[in-house]
């Protein structure tokens, strides 16, 4: 790492100088501790906050934003630094023009050192040019089960993304992926046990009224939810809300 690194960590010596040090065991601390802070984040998009801030702290940008792959397969902006992100997101999400799907499809890093010379994204470029933007650095999130999104840094310098700051971005993006994955899991896992807890105290109800067993009345819970095409958890909040099962 250079000088860049040394800075933008955090550790200067005396008159605000970088020490002489070992940069790569400075790097491994801050990367631990910002890892400890995403998987301590309540939640993905405190998790994808907490990139996007260690992002522009870190790295050679002005704006950073993560663009997450969803059930769907279509991209979602759960994070950005400045509103000028989130318009380079929309405009590549509402067109399909850019590098988003590319990086996020193909897990594959683009790199742009000058968005004057690009030639492949023409409608894009002159979009994010309009925006002040010259250089593009987009990093896939990926684990063993597949690409969670995209990390995409945005400069208003040409040739601001050299191989140092493309290392520290793909270390970055792998430590994210790891935590938005854990922080899906844990709020899939969340709805799953809220969905069973309304099932059980609308089952509850429909026990003690009409005097059903529980495979009874978990029948006629299904049997309204496929009736009606509303989900299990719905039709039991309903039933929960207002003691009588919704109208067919």
């Amino acid at each position: 790492m250079n000088d860049i690194d040394r800075r933008r960590i955090g550790a200067e010596g005396p008159d605000g100088e970088p020490p002489v040090r070992s940069d790569l065991g400075q790097a491994a601390d801050v990367f631990s501790r910002l890892a400890l802070e995403m998987h301590q984040a309540d939640g993905v998009d405190e998790t994808v906050q907490a990139v996007v801030e260690f992002a522009i702290q870190a790295l050679n940008c002005e704006y950073a934003g993560v663009a997450l792959r969803t059930a769907g397969g279509r991209p979602e902006v759960p994070a950005v630094t400045d509103p000028t992100v989130a318009g380079i997101y929309q405009f590549q999400m509402a067109g399909a023009d850019g590098p988003l799907v590319l990086c996020m499809e193909e897990r594959a890093t683009v790199a742009i050192p000058d968005l004057v010379q690009e030639a492949r994204w023409p409608d894009w470029a002159k979009k994010v040019l309009d925006l002040g933007v010259r250089s593009v650095l987009d990093v896939p999130l990926w684990t063993g089960a597949g690409t969670v999104g995209v990390l995409g840094l945005y400069s208003k310098q040409p040739d601001a993304f050299g191989p140092d700051e493309e290392a520290v971005a793909y270390i970055l993006a792998r430590h994210a992926a790891v935590a938005v994955a854990a922080a899906r899991r844990e709020e899939h896992l969340k709805v799953a046990v809220d969905a069973r807890k309304l099932v059980g105290q609308a089952m509850g109800i429909l026990m003690e009224r009409y005097n059903l067993n529980s495979e009874q009345a978990f029948q006629v819970l299904r049997r309204y939810s496929q009736d009606t095409n509303t989900k299990l958890r719905e039709v039991a909040q309903q039933l929960i809300d207002s003691r009588r099962l919704p109208t067919v």
